[in-house]
């Protein structure tokens, strides 16, 4: 059998492309079929005359790969050079028929897939000596994952640390495998989870991912995509025990993978898409195809491609990058590889392989043939945005969702074993220490144990006062719902006192004599992400895709849509960062889900989307080491609260210096602080005293309740706070009330159904005196504030300063190619995103920075002035509590003019507490409907003229309070539908009905087009929170008709949305 045309047929015939048969014909030519009934394809132009001698390049490969889409519109083009047919070998041949009985060829493309005989091309290739494209001995190499790393290695390219494990019985030195929880060791290389392992097969495609303990655990399970399918979750975390491997640290890129595909070594197409491992859900188009994104290379990674196509002798080759930490790396060499659906892409191949197979072979056919001049990789030409705005930056901090209550425990320890170990870990070298990890916790665990038991026989006063610490610190460990050993959940801080723990004025003198070094030990436990926490973080992140422009095309009218198009098409340069709390981390995990519209579950997400800012202090901050500014605020804080006196004016000077409207209105409230500490705990004895007698009753025993807690988990938690807010001279201790008040919130929010006498009473109080305390605790007066905030947001504050510069010559992130992008009309766009997930301390500082830092005068801008009071009357920074800030450049005017940038600066207090409150403050909700709607306006100045305004039933002051189930229940994800129309190459929402006006703190940009105060760009965009899942929201009036109209009951508090 033969599928090729003979040399007088080639000599009498304009050029040709062979194949084997046609698509709905017999699926191979017949020996004995003629070549009549061969197809063809011809070139339409016509030829003076037909060339004498023909370079035949022969196709040798399995027809799945012959015949595919890519190579027929390749091989077309192919054909469209004068002196060059194209002949494709019949898979029969090739499979069957001994290598003499194949047709010849001058040039070979020749490459392996699953089935095809190497053995035999190899064999072909040394009987004809044909030119090949692509070296065919290297192709037994690629098929080994050692092999192509140490052929990477060799060349100097850049690939991922890794480790091979042979499990080779004739080679036991290297089949060392130690296996930790947390780590492999591999022939002596240690690798800390997240890590990769790879089968040494390169056919074989099944890579696992597997994470720490302290993200969740278990592994990311990769294969070749079936369906819309590509990896998988599984809880299982320990690695395979058969088989040999490829061990290589984790590489974190955000999750996006580069595919590389190289022409020759001068040429190099890239595409982006979303990483396998990160929800294993593979993105496709309504034709059913991946959907990939064609991006720039920087210079370096050009070089790359160039070394990879030379070092394996491949001149058709694809290989993959990660861009990880600034660098590049190599991780997959997969040989001969075509980019599909790209016109583009098939041009610029088919001529330069033409280029190549010419110039190689034109002179010893002897046939006329010149290189051509032009240049092959034209220059980039950047694209305009047109006269509208084009929003560069959104910078978000975000304070993490809804969490159990955090337990905290100080005690100062001297015994030989607790130094013991402060030395084993470090702990010298910065005079502190942190212990996290399961083996950690269970040194001390052990250590606490043995004291217990070797005070248990004595009966001295102060040793039983010891003794019962001790006890107190076993109890966050016993195994139960916090009993599990997890460093998200639980930690142990030591900070060495040289000279022991200073006593309080009010202790006794003898005490203080006592100067023998010490240990400070601070146990913390609980602060868990609750489920009603990661609820509000995804749909926090997916109603924040509205901050952006609205999509365009077939996303037209999506809200939200306009960022998933922007970061689909990879013009969007996206990182998010958290604190080292697994609270905050799993929050930024889940906003992220929500954000990217991603699958699954969120440990993959948070190794591959969260970065740790535990560096200079970004994110992270030690609240157990407070400078000297912190430590006189609290004692003037205490002396203060500690007064049994109602407060008179002197105490309103002294406490509220700054004037704050929702600091005076608690002052109010509370009077007398010391009559209301009594009647706190009061409360809290009535409390505990009804959770032991429910725990008395048998019905009760087993009461399961919010998020797994059990009565006597709950019990504990409020006899320690029973015992610590009173101390023995009869005082109490202030600094305890956030953590009542944060007791009786989650229990208020969560456990209502145990129905407990007072929790109402006791959350009101608690509520005044916290919003008193937690906002001073950051500094009384303005200048003490700056100093504390300072302390705390320094590094962040550098940082975001760092994020608003101009990102046009970055060449770290994904850009988009804009020779090679279809369906994409501003492939110059490129935004920059950055969110910070961050604790209460860290966004109470930033907004002190940015109230009392001199940004602007309130007394010369209204604007500004009616933001500082809107601020002022909030009384508490709840979870989820956002500060965004928004960069805007016009690119039609002058680079020094300072209308070419305009900010904004937009704010929202978080989810709305349990609290029947109806003098909550209200703002304008996000972005403005345009400028001539607030010109006719009336003075919107104050609170009071803001909530007259709104009557009850308007969306934007929805007020809905919804059942709190133990768990959350199924949620509605579809947006709904507003239209939208383009301008210029803007996607701009438009304006429909909505009567919320926007807030912005700046009005830099103050002379609008007409088509801007039409559009009022975005202002149609959801307010921060999205009313399908999390309520009310002042700005999102479509979401909650939406909300309505599916009767939807959903799970979680009731939050409001107020912009600026």
């Amino acid at each position: 059998m033969s599928s090729l045309t003979t040399s007088s047929e080639r000599e009498n015939s304009t050029p040709r492309f062979v194949v084997g048969s046609r698509d709905d014909e017999t699926e191979f030519l017949g020996s004995n079929m003629k070549t009549d009934e061969t197809d063809f394809f011809e070139d339409d132009e016509e030829e003076e005359s037909p060339p004498e001698r023909q370079i035949v390049v022969g196709i040798c490969a399995m027809t799945k790969k012959s015949k595919s889409k890519p190579m027929t519109q390749i091989l077309e083009r192919l054909c469209k050079f004068e002196y060059i047919t194209v002949v494709i070998m019949g898979e029969d041949v090739i499979l069957n028929e001994p290598v003499e009985n194949w047709p010849s060829c001058d040039c070979l493309i020749s490459f392996h897939s699953k089935g095809f005989p190497l053995d035999k091309a190899v064999a072909y290739a040394k009987l004809c000596k044909p030119f090949l494209i692509n070296d065919l001995d290297m192709q037994y190499y690629i098929q080994d994952r050692r092999e192509v790393y140490r052929i990477l290695q060799e060349e100097g390219i850049d690939l991922p640390r890794y480790a091979v494990l042979n499990r080779d019985p004739d080679r036991p030195e290297e089949c060392n495998l130690v296996e930790g929880e947390d780590h492999v060791e591999v022939n002596g290389a240690v690798f800390p989870k997240p890590f990769v392992e790879k089968p040494v097969s390169a056919e074989d495609h099944n890579v696992y991912i597997y994470y720490p303990t302290s993200a969740g655990g278990g592994s990311q399970r990769l294969f070749r995509k079936i369906g819309s399918r590509s990896s998988v979750y599984s809880p299982e975390s320990s690695v395979r025990k058969t088989g040999s491997y490829i061990y290589e640290e984790f590489m974190p890129t955000d999750g996006t993978d580069v595919k590389v595909y190289t022409v020759g070594p001068d040429y190099a197409h890239a595409e982006a898409r979303k990483s396998p491992a990160l929800d294993g859900k593979v993105e496709r188009d309504s034709e059913g195809k991946e959907i990939r994104y064609p991006v720039m290379l920087t210079a370096m990674e050009k070089l790359v491609a160039r070394k990879v196509c030379v070092a394996f002798k491949q001149t058709v080759c694809g290989f993959d990058l990660l861009r990880a930490n600034g660098h590049s790396f190599v991780c997959d060499v997969n040989g001969f590889s075509f980019v599909k659906n790209s016109m583009k892409y098939y041009d610029d191949c088919a001529k330069i392989l033409g280029n190549i197979i010419m110039r190689e072979l034109a002179p010893q056919f002897h046939i006329p043939w010149s290189i051509p001049t032009e240049a092959e990789d034209i220059p980039i030409v950047p694209t305009t945005s047109g006269t509208m705005m084009e929003l560069r930056c959104v910078i978000a901090v975000i304070r993490h969702g809804d969490r159990t209550p955090k337990q905290k425990m100080k005690m100062e320890v001297k015994h030989p074993r607790f130094f013991e170990l402060f030395e084993k870990y470090d702990g010298y070298k910065t005079g502190k220490l942190k212990l996290k990890k399961p083996e950690q916790l269970q040194e001390v665990l052990d250590i606490a144990r043995l004291l217990v038991v070797e005070l248990g026989t004595h009966s001295d006063c102060e040793i039983e006062e010891r003794k019962s610490k001790l006890e107190q610190l076993l109890f966050p460990f016993p195994c139960g719902r916090y009993g599990h050993f997890s460093g998200i959940n639980r930690k142990v801080q030591l900070t060495y006192l040289p000279h022991g723990h200073p006593k309080a004025a009010s202790e006794d003198e003898e005490a203080r004599r006592e100067s023998s070094p010490s240990l400070l030990l601070v146990l913390k436990w609980g602060g868990e992400l609750t489920p009603a926490g990661r609820v509000q973080a995804e749909e926090l992140g997916r109603a924040f895709r509205c901050m952006y422009p609205g999509g365009q095309g077939d996303y037209a009218g999506f809200p939200g849509c306009g960022l998933l198009r922007l970061h689909s098409t990879y013009r969007h340069d996206l990182k998010i960062y958290a604190s080292d709390e697994g609270r905050v981390q799993m929050t930024a995990a889940a906003f992220a889900k929500g954000l990217l519209a991603l699958e699954g579950e969120l440990t993959p997400i948070l190794v591959q989307m969260v970065k740790s800012a535990n560096m200079n202090g970004l994110l992270d901050s030690d609240s157990d080491s407070l400078s000297s500014c912190q430590h006189r605020v609290k004692a003037r804080l205490h002396e203060i609260m500690q007064k049994d006196a109602e407060f008179c004016e002197e105490d309103y000077e002294k406490l509220a210096p700054t004037g704050s409207a929702s600091l005076l209105n608690s002052m109010t409230f509370i009077q007398n602080p010391v009559e209301v500490c009594n009647q706190v705990f009061t409360l809290i004895e009535n409390l505990t005293s009804q959770i032991r007698k429910r725990l008395e009753d048998p019905k009760s025993a087993d009461l399961q309740l919010y998020h797994s807690e059990t009565l006597e988990l709950m019990l504990q938690r409020w006899s320690k706070l029973e015992r610590d807010f009173r101390m023995k001279n009869g005082r109490y201790d202030i600094s305890k009330i956030p953590d009542i008040y944060d007791c009786i919130k989650y229990d208020v929010q969560h456990n209502s159904t145990l129905k407990l006498e007072g929790t109402a009473e006791l959350f009101k109080l608690s509520k005044a005196l916290a919003d008193v305390i937690i906002p001073q605790e950051y500094g009384i007066n303005k200048e003490e504030k700056l100093e504390i905030a300072i302390g705390f947001c320094l590094p962040l504050i550098k940082k975001i300063q760092l994020d608003l510069q101009r990102t046009h010559e970055d060449e770290s992130v994904n850009k988009l190619h804009p020779l090679y992008s279809r369906g994409v009309l501003s492939p110059g766009r490129h935004v920059r995103t950055r969110l910070y997930f961050t604790s209460e301390s860290h966004v109470h500082s930033l907004l002190s920075i940015f109230r009392y830092g001199g940004l602007l005068d309130e007394n010369k801008d209204q604007q500004w002035k009616r933001a500082m009071d809107y601020l002022s009357a909030i009384s508490e920074l709840n979870y989820m509590t956002q500060i965004v800030i928004m960069l805007y450049e016009d690119n039609n005017k002058d680079p020094s003019s300072e209308e070419r940038f305009h900010v904004e600066l937009h704010f929202s207090p978080g989810v709305k507490g349990c609290e029947e409150d109806r003098n909550v403050p209200t703002g304008f909700g996000f972005r403005p409907a345009s400028a001539e709607n607030e010109d006719k306006k009336a003075d919107q100045g104050s609170m009071e003229d803001l909530s007259k305004e709104k009557g009850s039933n308007e969306p934007d002051c929805a007020q809905q309070k919804f059942p709190q189930p133990p768990e959350p229940v199924g949620i509605q994800r579809r947006s709904p539908l507003i239209r939208n129309r383009k301008t210029g190459s803007m996607e701009v929402l438009s304006e429909s009905s909505s009567k919320s006006g926007g807030y912005r703190l700046f009005s830099t940009y103050s002379r609008q087009s007409s088509e801007m105060k039409q559009s009022g760009l975005g202002s149609q965009c959801t307010g921060l929170f999205s009313t399908t899942v999390l309520g009310g929201s002042s700005s999102a009036p479509n979401l909650q008709d939406y909300a309505r109209s599916h009767g939807k009951k959903f799970a979680s508090s009731l939050t409001y949305k107020d912009g600026m």
